[in-house]
């Protein structure tokens, strides 16, 4: 048996998000033990492809956060048991369930009057669970901002854009350190904050470096330092990578985000707020 959890690779937590959880962590089960457990990239797929990479991967039982009634669909059409609504360890999760102390129930967080302002596209999935406090967590917020490098450089800017960026505050929508500024912000406030990688896009992680031989790759000997490319994990889904080395006989890439181990700074404006 195998059960998947969304997975929040920084903690070790369950995911509140499910059609934005970007890992799983997959546990292979006998006999209500965990035999074995790994962590596997969805490559950002959307709401119903995940339902699809769970089936093809074999899984029978989810464990996640908030999901809403369509997703749930979907799953159960995959033959796939949801115990939505759980959070904290998802190591802890998954030995509560094998005890029988997790059921499957309705989807949770499914707030039908919050679809139109879901913004993920996918027609209202109503995944707005509010994970921090402060007068701006669950409203709607527009900003505006410029983020820095250390040494002065930008590398993003919704002022040279034009269009302020619009998200829920308090939901996990942004990286945390974001997020945690914008949500006791008045509008029309200008902030600047710097974040260290924990509160931004994690600790680079040396295990996402990927080094394979070309022979075993067909195609990877038209590749070149730089190339952005994508692999496919075990459950068939594509992920982006970076090839950062090659040699005569191997080749390596780097799944890390470009922002992953840095330091980054943001001059936030808060524009408008909407309930």
């Amino acid at each position: 048996m195998r059960i998947a959890v969304t997975f929040d690779n920084q903690n070790g937590t369950i995911f509140q998000h499910f059609g934005r959880t970007e890992y799983f962590k997959i546990y292979e089960v006998e006999d209500r033990k965990v035999l074995s457990s790994r962590v596997e990239s969805t490559g950002g797929t959307g709401h119903e492809a995940l339902a699809g990479l769970l089936s093809e991967g074999t899984v029978e039982a989810v464990i996640c956060g908030g999901l809403g009634q369509g997703m749930m669909n979907a799953l159960a059409d995959a033959g796939i048991t949801v115990i939505p609504g759980v959070s904290g360890s998802a190591d802890e999760a998954v030995e509560r369930y094998l005890k029988g102390e997790l059921q499957p129930e309705e989807a949770a967080n499914c707030d039908s009057h919050e679809h139109d302002k879901c913004g993920h596209g996918c027609g209202g999935c109503g995944e707005r669970k509010v994970i921090l406090s402060g007068k701006n967590a669950g409203k709607t917020c527009r900003v505006h901002y410029r983020g820095t490098f250390n040494d002065g450089s930008q590398f993003d800017s919704s002022y040279d854009r034009g269009t302020p960026l619009e998200f829920v505050s308090g939901t996990g929508m942004m990286i945390k350190g974001f997020d945690q500024a914008v949500v006791d912000m008045e509008v029309g406030e200008e902030k600047d904050i710097h974040l260290m990688p924990e509160e931004a896009y994690g600790a680079y992680d040396p295990n996402a470096v990927l080094k394979l031989k070309l022979t075993d790759l067909p195609g990877a000997g038209n590749l070149s330092v730089g190339d952005q490319v994508a692999l496919r994990n075990s459950l068939g889904h594509a992920f982006p990578v970076r090839v950062t080395e090659k040699t005569d006989e191997e080749i390596t890439f780097d799944a890390n985000s470009e922002m992953a181990g840095k330091e980054l700074n943001f001059h936030i404006e808060l524009v408008s707020v909407e309930e």
